[in-house]
């Protein structure tokens, strides 16, 4: 009697679902020795690349992440059971300059190379079938084989396991959208929600025209990109030279300034040794609050003191000249000081403010600060933008890539504890994922062209008079008219206002989503999908920014640990070991 085929069912063909087939060929010679096995890949997008790395986009569009800074594929430093299979970056597989900011039509290519890899590398009786189409939903029992129901296809694929790996996803909009939203329609204006900008139609932007942008991320980077270079306009040096196509944007946010630049240079030396104050065992102990944990009670305070160590260390090691005492009397005073007296620390023995850590003021740079007009704080913004980006391309403030690598390794602890709401995710981007360099200098030159135009922080919106309105306490008692607005950034990755049908039905049906984000709970060992009881579902599994264990950025750096490479080969090897036991009791 021969033994069936096994079916795994992956949702979603992008990069993660290409890091799972990875690793699914990476341990399958060790834990899967059955009679055979069906992959099949459910994504209307081509596999490797997904959506957002598609061709079909503007080969304007950067990756905000350098060439050398981008890998699929694992290294020792990853903690994980399953075997390295090391490969190259972007940077080696392209042959292109390590710091090249590639475009994204270029980074699909290498998504869809890795893939071709990954699927090559599989062992014989493995094979790959790709559908492109939405899954709506699934069905079937906890201990049977689980339905998956595919658009345009009268009869479900049948699986022994599903793996969502859906990546970044559509949202309804909430209340406050909505009302912008039927407003605009009431008054013939324009209203432009959260989405990703590539996919969004600018063509109701018209040429001249003032349009507000809410949003100072990537998201905006992006629609500027889009609204100038896109509609014909160019460079020259560090001069915009328009082409009279492109709408004026006011642009503000809740902090009111661009994300910080990336970092533009390399790190040398010592790294500082972490995690010290934010690690393994200080995350055990929050999890075993009995009542829980607050983020900002509880964990916030290790998170400031890991990351002033990182920076620190960092001055105090290639830069004594700027402190007053030595690091070892400052390090056992640091460690033992709580935060007041770690703030007193500081002051005496880092005698440059510029030199010293404040995340406070990171966080919130315009807090308290006013302009007598529109003019002065457009000439004041650029200044504050000039300051980062000297700053962020001099290695002699190298204390801030070791902050970048402290942030780095407390996102890793994090993910232990799953939603930790959305502040933290922002000042991460804020801080560590910002954007290129050169698109901070082209901002600057469309500022100086009035082409883009400050508005201010904690930016307002107001509906009234047929028309949209903003301001800022920044400039107070000026407010700009537009007819158009636009909501540069991405849709909050909640469960309940996902578009995706399969989301939806998943949640109703009794999948667990978790506040104070709204994201599906999953189980931190394997990537099960935990049930309304707690229980994870022994043949769904989930990954991704939609759940509460998602990781930093959307690519590893090559030698950061790569969180995503541990969750990837954790669920390969769960599902794999869970395919074998089956096929083993059917041969019996």
């Amino acid at each position: 009697m021969s033994t069936p085929r096994r079916t795994l069912v992956i949702v979603g063909a992008g990069p993660r679902g290409t890091g799972l087939i990875e690793r699914i060929a990476a341990n399958a010679a060790e834990l899967y020795d059955g009679s055979g096995l069906d992959i099949h890949l459910v994504d209307p997008h081509a596999p490797g690349a997904g959506r957002i790395w598609r061709a079909a986009q503007s080969p304007l569009l950067w990756m905000n992440s350098h060439a050398e800074d981008v890998t699929m594929f694992t290294d020792e430093t990853v903690v994980m059971e399953g075997p390295i299979r090391p490969g190259p970056t972007l940077h080696e597989w392209a042959a292109i300059e390590g710091s090249t900011f590639a475009d994204r039509q270029l980074q699909g290519s290498y998504l869809r190379w890795v893939h071709e890899r990954s699927v090559a590398a599989l062992p014989p009786g493995v094979t790959v079938h790709h559908h492109p189409r939405r899954a709506l939903r699934i069905s079937g029992p906890r201990d049977g084989h689980q339905q998956v129901w595919l658009e345009g296809r009268p009869h479900p694929l049948l699986a022994d396991l599903v793996v969502l790996a859906l990546g970044h996803l559509d949202a309804e909009l909430d209340e406050d959208q909505r009302q912008l939203a039927a407003y605009a329609r009431d008054h013939d204006l324009v209203h432009l929600p959260p989405d990703f900008t590539a996919d969004s139609d600018l063509s109701s932007l018209a040429a001249g025209e003032p349009v507000l942008v809410r949003g100072f991320g990537l998201a905006f980077v992006d629609l500027m990109v889009l609204l100038t270079e896109g509609r014909g306009g160019r460079y020259d040096g560090d001069t915009y030279i328009p082409s009279g196509q492109e709408p004026v944007l006011y642009v503000g946010s809740r902090r009111g300034v661009p994300y910080h630049s990336k970092i533009g240079y390399e790190w040398s030396g010592e790294r500082p040794p972490l995690p010290r104050f934010f690690g393994p065992a200080e995350v055990d102990a929050v999890l075993a609050r009995p009542n829980g944990f607050d983020f900002r009670r509880d964990v916030w305070p290790l998170i400031e003191k890991e990351l002033g160590f990182a920076h620190y260390h960092r001055l105090f090691g290639v830069h004594p000249e700027r402190t007053s005492i030595a690091w070892t009397d400052f390090e056992e005073k640091y460690a033992a000081g709580e935060a007041a007296e770690r703030e007193a620390l500081v002051a005496s023995a880092v005698p440059d403010p510029a030199d010293r850590l404040d995340l406070a003021a990171l966080d919130h740079p315009l807090d308290g600060v006013r302009y007598a007009s529109h003019e002065e704080f457009q000439e004041g913004l650029r200044t504050y933008v000039e300051g980062d980006l000297s700053r962020r391309h001099d290695p002699s403030n190298s204390p801030d890539l070791a902050v970048f690598l402290g942030l780095l390794s407390v996102y890793v602890q994090l993910i232990r504890l799953g939603d930790v709401g959305p502040w933290w995710h922002g000042f991460f981007s804020y801080l560590a994922s910002g954007p290129p360099g050169p698109r901070l200098r082209q901002l600057l030159a469309l500022s100086r062209a009035g082409v883009v135009r400050f508005v201010g922080a904690d930016m307002a919106v107001a509906a009234e008079d047929g028309v949209f309105r903003a301001s800022s306490a920044t400039v107070p008692g000026v407010t700009i008219e537009a007819r158009a607005l636009v909501e540069a950034r991405l849709p909050e990755p909640t469960v309940g206002r996902s578009v995706d049908p399969l989301l939806r039905d998943l949640h109703a049906d009794g999948a667990v989503v978790e506040s104070p984000e709204g994201l599906l709970r999953v189980d931190r060992t394997d990537g099960r999908i935990l049930g309304r009881d707690g229980q994870p579902h022994p043949r769904r599994f989930a990954l991704g920014p939609y759940t509460d264990v998602r990781t930093p950025g959307a690519f590893t750096r090559p030698r950061t640990g790569g969180p995503a490479f541990r969750q990837n080969d954790a669920t390969a090897r769960a599902a794999l070991a869970f395919l074998r036991d089956l096929a083993c009791r059917a041969s019996v």
